[in-house]
């Protein structure tokens, strides 16, 4: 039977370096509803942070000022609750930005998970992944992707890449809030350590 996790979980949502549908590099723009539920998302399964990875100052400023409302103020006093989830919330330029805050938080380099619709070789399965994370108290930061998902160069920075979430049918294009939701339930259910 596992104990109870006690590594720093934290999560990155990539923007940049991203791929279209095309193949190529982009910037993908942030969008309100990533913010909100991957936040909610994130506090209910006690993440340490979650970082919005977009270098363009006027996305950054976007959601800094999201932010500012539900964690300062009306927002905070109206929505309690949003004031919570929005507490994980930092926007940062880079991916290695948010390596190199966690590594000051904890004193060590967190090992980087990412997440993909697509196998490779290497892939891991849920139960590994799950297993591996509840034996050790080191810090994961685990990665998403926009668009059309992460780049090469960035999953060739990852320890892990997880299996795809596959469902019952064969439609593989989940929402990234979906995924999320999906992928923090399989890694860190209490259901799992009890």
């Amino acid at each position: 039977m596992m104990g109870r996790n006690e590594s720093e979980i934290y999560l990155g949502l990539i923007h940049y370096p991203i791929f279209n549908k095309k193949g190529e590099k982009i910037t993908t723009t942030i969008t309100n509803l990533d913010l909100h539920d991957i936040s909610r998302a994130g506090k209910t399964y006690d993440i340490k942070k979650y970082y919005v990875i977009n270098h363009l100052k006027s996305q950054q400023a976007i959601v800094e000022r999201m932010k500012k409302y539900w964690t300062g103020g009306y927002g905070a006093r109206y929505n309690l609750n949003r004031h919570q989830a929005f507490s994980v919330l930092e926007i940062v330029d880079t991916l290695q930005d948010a390596i190199a805050d966690i590594e000051k938080e904890t004193g060590k380099k967190p090992e980087l998970i990412a997440t993909d619709a697509k196998q490779f070789p290497n892939s891991i399965s849920y139960r590994d992944m799950r297993e591996y994370i509840f034996s050790t108290d080191n810090p994961f930061l685990l990665i998403f992707g926009t668009g059309w998902g992460l780049t090469g160069e960035t999953l060739d920075l990852c320890d892990y890449i997880l299996e795809p979430v596959y469902g019952r049918g064969e439609f593989n294009h989940l929402s990234v809030r979906s995924a999320a939701a999906i992928i923090l339930d399989r890694l860190l259910s209490a259901e799992w350590w009890k």
